[in-house]
């Protein structure tokens, strides 16, 4: 009766649900409280539940789950919670994933770390991307396999319930049950199209949640917004799960000729479900590469030191877990010029005999800076000599484009043409503007047997783009190039404005000879005059003044200005700082507290001004 009463609840929430919760990738910020994600969202949702309230406008002022889909969002955490309820478990203990494998690997993850073994007990079939091999000698998870007929048979000893975890993984037809058995620490149910849920079993294992909660945010993302709806229509209605999908090849093939096209290459790109999907794909391809290739050999991953919070977390969990994997620290913004910057480490890479991989955003962010690109050509072609005199390993060049994805970088006779270079972008920017989170990456014709690894490591974790988001990348990536002209004519004139209403102000944006080089951002970074007798003084003005013109601009722009972390969208005008958003997990001390704003193509640049020039006015 109470399952009853749940299910007949979440259909009414999905026919009165805001049409948000199905169509953005970023959400409010100004409603968000990141210590509380997912949990402050459904501590009000259960309110609503108990009161029976499922109106529309109920829905709608409930709090942020996540500020950014890919981490989660309202319909991944109704679907936790129902399922939870139906399994009468804590909804902190489900997490919903797009991938089927990388549940999985979040938990061989924590082990590894802290030395506990782990058993991974299966019915009918592993997944054709569970590459045990692969991820036993690249990954360095260990673990043992163990095949049963049915969920009963899985017994344990006493020994190794407290050395080790045991993780059961089914393929299922339907969605929400689960037949808990005390052997087992965590469920994987395998959903056909749709992804996989976990449960995790047993208050000795809630430990477990925060990390594999930061592998979904990190590694991979959420069952999507379209899969969890399907999902929760599955198990309110207890049907099997809808498998049919619309064939994805027309909408793919379009996809990576538009990429193609956009960058000027002829190789062929790689679509996953995020920009940090695809960023590990890379990265892991680059490794099992290095493996073979440099047996023995040290790794080196260089990153910004201020670079988006999870570029820089990404790669150090990475290095975390491969004993000859290191991140090497890279200063690129403000008084510190990155060509020189990666002269030096590059230097020291080579004086070791070690793997040099450089991650790198053009233009930087937040600041918005690009690199004398001679010189950056020069420096990574370079032939370097080790400590005994050897020629040492070229490095490969990782590229961020998401700011400029238009600017052509590895096309015949580009600059970085000749140098092992990998470009990528976040999807959920420009090429779909806010639609769907897919990224892509492309490399020029040095890297072709690089990409090969990369592609097999993107299916390995199962982080594809999804069918949905194929098409919606077949969409909108055609009108992508005229976006990006519309944008940047927008923002050259706001900038100019704010220059001329508050010369006191610095801005970070790219000059008018970069854009007639080609890179034409829609995004750039404000620093607020400031007063104050001591340096502290003026950094608290400063912060307060930052949030006053953010607050001044949602406020009175509802509409259109956002507080968000997107760019490249299809309307509107979004605010941020880097320092509480982007820039999380970055060290506080390379952290940016200035204004980020990214301008869209459509919005009322007029009443823009007429906000800023009302700030200007009150300070």
């Amino acid at each position: 009766m109470e399952d009853n009463k749940m299910l007949n609840y979440i259909k009414d929430v999905l026919d009165n649900m805001p049409t948000g919760w199905l169509s953005i990738t970023t959400h409010r910020l100004d409603i968000y409280d990141e210590k509380l994600a997912k949990v402050q969202f459904l501590e009000q949702f259960e309110v609503l539940f108990n009161d029976n309230n499922s109106g529309a406008s109920a829905l709608n002022e409930l709090p942020t789950a996540y500020d950014y889909i890919r981490l989660g969002h309202p319909l991944s955490c109704v679907l936790e919670w129902g399922i939870a309820k139906l399994n009468n478990q804590n909804a902190n203990n489900v997490i919903s994933f797009s991938s089927k494998t990388i549940p999985v690997l979040a938990i061989l993850r924590k082990n590894l770390l802290e030395n506990r073994k782990t058993r991974i007990v299966y019915t009918g079939s592993l997944p054709d991307c569970f590459d045990a091999a692969i991820i036993e000698n690249v990954y360095g998870y260990k673990f043992e396999l163990e095949k049963v007929d049915k969920v009963e048979d899985v017994t344990t000893s006493d020994s190794y319930r407290n050395e080790g975890s045991t993780v059961f993984i089914s393929e299922q037809d339907t969605i929400g049950s689960f037949d808990l058995n005390d052997n087992i620490d965590f469920y994987v149910s395998l959903h056909a199209n749709l992804g996989s849920v976990l449960l995790i079993n047993g208050a000795q294992n809630e430990n477990y949640i925060s990390d594999i909660q930061h592998v979904r945010r990190r590694e991979t993302i959420a069952m999507t917004p379209a899969n969890s709806l399907v999902a929760l229509k599955a198990m309110i209605e207890k049907t099997a799960i809808d498998t049919n999908i619309n064939n994805t090849e027309l909408s793919k093939t379009k996809v990576l000729n538009a990429i193609n096209e956009v960058t000027g290459t002829t190789t062929k790109p790689l679509v996953a479900s995020s920009g940090l999907s695809i960023q590990y794909a890379i990265l892991m391809g680059l490794i099992h590469d290095a493996l073979e290739v440099h047996k023995g050999k040290a790794i080196k991953i260089i990153v910004p030191t201020n670079c988006y919070g999870g570029t820089n977390d990404q790669a150090r969990r990475v290095a975390a877990c491969i004993d000859n994997v290191e991140v090497v620290d890279l200063a690129v913004d403000g008084d510190n010029d990155m060509v020189q910057s990666i002269n030096t480490v590059l230097a020291k890479i080579a004086d070791e005999d070690a793997v040099p991989y450089i991650i790198a955003e053009i233009p930087t962010n937040p600041r918005v800076e690009v690199p004398d690109l001679i010189k950056l050509k020069e420096a990574l072609s370079t032939v370097r000599k080790t400590a005994s005199g050897e020629v040492a390993i070229d490095p490969v060049f990782i590229l961020d484009q998401t700011f400029c994805p238009n600017v052509h970088f590895l096309g015949e006779g580009e600059i970085l043409s000749t140098v092992r270079t990998i470009s990528f972008a976040s999807g959920s920017k420009f090429p779909s503007g806010g639609e769907c989170t897919a990224g892509y990456c492309v490399g020029n014709k040095q890297t072709i047997s690089l990409m090969e690894r990369i592609e097999l490591h993107l299916a390995l974790c199962d982080n594809e783009a999804t069918a949905l988001q194929y098409d919606i990348l077949a969409k909108q990536m055609p009108s992508m190039i005229q976006r990006i002209h519309d944008a940047y004519k927008n923002t050259r004139e706001f900038v100019t404005f704010i220059n001329d209403t508050l010369p006191g102000a610095k801005i970070n944006f790219v000059s008018e000879e970069l854009a007639k080089e080609g890179f034409t951002p829609s995004v750039f970074s404000l620093d607020l005059p400031t007063k104050g007798d001591t340096d502290a003084e003026r950094e608290t003005y400063k912060r307060a003044l930052n949030l006053k013109l953010i607050n001044l601009m949602i406020t009175e722009i509802p509409n259109e200005s956002k507080f968000c972390v997107s760019y490249g969208q299809l309307k509107g005008c979004y605010w941020t700082i880097p320092a509480t958003s982007t820039q999380g997990t970055t060290k506080e001390g390379d952290k940016d507290y200035i204004v980020r704003a990214s301008l869209s193509h459509n919005m009322d640049l007029d009443l823009h001004k007429k906000v800023f020039s009302d700030f200007v006015a009150s300070i």
